[in-house]
């Protein structure tokens, strides 16, 4: 157990290794209850999301959800973010745990017309059910047909017993489900699940595996892989900033603009380590002899065997099969940019 956010965090139960192999091969359930829910209300609830967030949430229906950031004016994300559309005037907001008192000032800030926004992360507990195995455990334990329930896709309803909502979303990179359901139900829901998911190979999982999980994926980790100095093109994550006349304007548009049709200076680059070593975050990279970053996120990926990272690499150097060096405990070790995702489940 680790403190984390004001929340104390399993990082695992028996083994790292063990609980990512089980996600990718059965399923894993995660306590993600530390992250934060902001609810969005009221008649202009669209036009001011619109105005704070990089996507298009207009293109949203009602059950939909879809990843977005909250960009400031110079483009860089104050945190990246899933929305929820539960009704055309009533949004629900998944944030970081550790950016819950900034997200919601800064939120605030922003002046919301004719709609509120609420903190209301008390009022949920959040457990995440990843692998291929999930929707046939889940299915067991819901009237919900989830075969309707498509990917980035969410329904209402009973779940194991409590009530609650549940989304095909995920941060592992295998098919799954976030629930989410009152503080109270957690405890009977997780226990329930186990209980129901133990012969099709369901096991708890920890911070640990979910962090290789989802680098294996390269599904970006806000604090390490981008924040307030790097922008969501520099980080790859130009496919979530919605350019479209219908979107209008929002904070950053004009930066972020730009750099989609200009390019930029650095990108996030995947990579893989050629040496022996693993590249952990904050360890320098050598593109071309000199320190110009570090890694971002680097480990040992225990289902494809590899040690990988991510770093940011100047433009030109950030193309498949460059290499460079990595500072590992004071030697250097060359590495390569691979293309990413590093790993991409069967369909």
């Amino acid at each position: 157990m680790v403190p984390f956010g004001e929340w104390e965090m399993p990082v695992e139960y028996e083994g790292l290794i063990s609980e990512h192999l089980a996600v990718r091969s059965g399923a894993g359930l995660f306590d993600v209850s530390h992250m934060g829910e902001f609810e969005i209300e009221g008649g202009g609830a669209l036009s001011f999301l619109q105005r704070v967030t990089a996507n298009d949430v207009a293109r949203l229906v009602d059950g939909q959800a879809q990843y977005s950031a909250l960009p400031n004016a110079k483009g860089c994300p104050l945190d990246d973010v899933i929305l929820y559309r539960r009704a055309a005037d009533r949004y629900l907001m998944i944030v970081n745990a550790a950016n819950v008192e900034k997200d919601l000032a800064w939120l605030e800030a922003q002046g919301p017309t004719d709609c509120e926004v609420r903190d209301v992360s008390a009022d949920w507990a959040l457990l995440a059910l990843q692998g291929p195995q999930a929707a046939s455990i889940l299915q067991a334990l819901t009237p919900i047909d989830l075969s309707q329930v498509k990917f980035y896709r969410f329904a209402e309803g009973e779940v194991g017993g409590q009530r609650g909502l549940l989304a095909r979303t995920g941060y592992t990179g295998e098919d799954g489900f976030e629930l989410m359901v009152s503080p109270d139900g957690a405890e009977p829901l997780w226990s329930t699940l186990l209980e129901t998911g133990a012969e099709k190979g369901l096991v708890p999982a920890g911070l640990g595996a979910r962090d290789t999980l989802r680098l294996e994926a390269r599904m970006l980790l806000y604090g390490n892989d981008m924040d307030e100095t790097t922008t969501l093109v520099e980080a790859g994550l130009g496919w979530i900033v919605s350019l479209d006349e219908a979107k209008g304007d929002f904070i950053g548009r004009e930066v972020l603009a730009r750099q989609k049709a200009s390019g930029t200076a650095s990108k996030l680059a995947g990579f893989e380590v050629v040496g022996r070593g693993i590249a952990r975050h904050g360890y320098p990279v050598y593109p071309d002899g000199g320190v110009v970053g570090a890694v971002t996120s680097g480990s040992y990926a225990p289902f494809l065997r590899k040690n990988i990272g991510l770093c940011y690499l100047p433009s030109d150097r950030a193309t498949v099969g460059t290499e460079f060096d990595v500072g590992i405990r004071g030697r250097r070790v060359p590495a390569r940019v691979v293309a990413t995702p590093f790993y991409k489940r069967p369909r």
